[in-house]
């Protein structure tokens, strides 16, 4: 059976709560920015990946929290991020929308 597939043998449909539940909090280990941070600065409140044009959000229920930086030159272009996030390299989107 390969990576792709759920145990019962089916197509991986990602709506495996243990599983999305043990991401979100391994994935949480590596912000760059959190709120909860004593040097979090105002003005990053309004700069979170969420907003960025830059961030696609991943599908399915992981979707609702996390996505994908793909700024070229952004370090963390390529890996998932958390939505309230942020980076130095911040765009916002066109439309004002989050996430």
């Amino acid at each position: 059976m390969s990576g792709a597939q759920a145990v019962s043998g089916g197509p991986w449909t990602g709506d495996d709560r243990a599983h999305n539940d043990a991401c979100h909090e391994r994935w949480s280990q590596q912000q760059n920015r959190s709120t909860r941070q004593p040097g979090y600065r105002d003005e990053w409140y309004d700069e979170q990946c969420g907003g960025c044009r830059y961030w696609v959000a991943l599908s399915r229920e992981l979707g609702r929290d996390w996505g994908v930086c793909t700024r070229i030159g952004s370090e963390f272009d390529g890996r998932v991020r958390f939505e309230h996030d942020g980076c130095e390299l911040f765009v916002m989107r066109e439309d004002g929308s989050f996430g």
